[in-house]
């Protein structure tokens, strides 16, 4: 059976510099089109999904090419809103050494930005369509883009539609007066699918994270407080059937740990802790772990142990990928997690 997935974000132009060059060093930036739903859609239409991405891009020469980059990874681009002044843009400095990576946003008066309730003929675009993807970044661009989107996820919960978000809190862009864990909270409350670090977690439900100190290969996470955890996390979202809680740690830039627990129905499923060197690109690995959830859930419905084995597998892989979209295939995937 195909599938077909809507997803619905701002796509951005990302300028980054080689060789781990500061954001004020140096003369050339190199550019590449990326932002998470975006990323979502690119990794799902390679996986072989039918996938359509819905957004608001400037009718330009950049805007085409934006368009053009998505149509070139199979993705249906139909509903696009043209309209606005600018595609928003962030530069990306990347880590070295012990020193963190830094993004800065240039997303004010974007296309997307003014994006509002009533531009989007959702009805239309969620004909024959089984998930709608989306998540806490649209919320936080803007009041209108935050409008927007609970517009489509109340229509897509009206048609019903698996509803999928991502809580992608970004702090930085919460700028416009609304509080972040309220606004998340809400969204959350439409989603059949959760997903999110534990930091996210954190501000979206008011529920202290749990610590995990130094987390190697062969660290035994503490189920008994997980399951606690994930009790509460039900009450609050007592109609989600599906909750992702990423876990990663940075020993230094270039070498991670990653794991993740998915809560379905009830019960916990752990797969294994992955030890990531080197860690060429760490920007879109929670849109890459998302993706292939979505991708491995619908596909292999009856199958929890599986649908966070093959989300991890394919999320440490983009580790490896430099840009945003995660370039591999299900059967790369699949290979992965056979290897170990």
């Amino acid at each position: 059976m195909e599938y077909k997935i809507v997803t619905f974000g701002e796509i951005l132009l990302r300028w980054s510099k080689d060789h781990c060059f500061r954001i004020g060093q140096g003369n050339q930036y190199n550019g590449n089109f990326g932002g998470s739903e975006a990323n979502v859609a690119v990794s799902l239409s390679l996986l072989g999904d039918s996938v359509e991405y819905v957004s608001r891009i400037p009718r330009s020469q950049i805007g085409q090419a934006c368009v053009n980059a998505l149509r070139n990874y199979g993705i249906d681009t139909r509903h696009v809103e043209w309209g606005g002044e600018r595609l928003g843009t962030y530069y990306f400095e990347a880590s070295a050494a012990m020193r963190n990576s830094k993004v800065v946003y240039d997303r004010n008066g974007s296309s997307f930005y003014s994006c509002a309730p009533g531009m989007f003929p959702w009805r239309e675009i969620f004909k024959d369509v089984q998930l709608f993807h989306c998540s806490g970044i649209t919320c936080s661009v803007s009041k209108s883009a935050a409008d927007a989107t609970f517009e489509a996820v109340r229509i897509a919960k009206e048609m019903g539609l698996t509803i999928c978000c991502d809580i992608n809190y970004r702090k930085n862009l919460w700028k416009y007066g609304a509080d972040a864990h309220t606004v998340l909270h809400e969204l959350m409350q439409y989603s059949d699918f959760i997903f999110g670090d534990q930091n996210e977690w954190e501000v979206a439900t008011g529920v202290p994270h749990i610590h995990v100190d130094n987390m190697q290969a062969d660290t035994q996470l503490d189920m008994d407080a997980y399951r606690r955890y994930f009790d509460e996390m039900h009450r609050q979202f007592p109609n989600c059937r599906s909750m992702i809680l990423a876990l990663r740690n940075q020993m230094t830039t270039n070498h991670h740990t990653l794991t993740g627990l998915l809560w379905h129905e009830g019960e916990i499923y752990l797969p294994r802790i992955y030890d990531i060197y080197p860690v060429l690109d760490p920007m879109g690995v929670g849109d890459a772990y998302v993706a292939a959830y979505i991708h491995a859930a619908l596909k292999r419905p009856d199958d929890p142990q599986f649908q966070i084995d093959f989300a991890l597998a394919a999320s440490q892989l983009k580790n490896s990928i430099s840009g945003d979209f995660n370039l591999v295939t299900e059967e790369e995937i699949l290979e992965q997690m056979q290897e170990g």
